[in-house]
């Protein structure tokens, strides 16, 4: 699965603060994540990430290097 940092994602349960949209913040071997709705930070390892990942909600933008 492509990640890119910007995209946002939705799983397929809720954050416990009812927030379902994460912004991808960070990506590699584990991708960081961060909930719209508590601003909660999140570290997740990529198939674990993968596994949970329910739809890409929006694409970010990529930049060209």
């Amino acid at each position: 699965m492509e990640v890119n940092i910007g995209d946002v994602v939705r799983f397929s349960k809720a954050h416990p603060c009812g927030g379902d949209r994460w912004l991808v913040v960070r990506t590699g071997v584990d991708i960081g994540i961060k909930c719209e709705k508590c601003g909660r930070r999140v570290m997740m390892e990529r198939p674990e990430f993968e596994r949970r990942v329910k739809e890409v909600v929006s694409r970010g933008s990529v930049d060209s290097k």
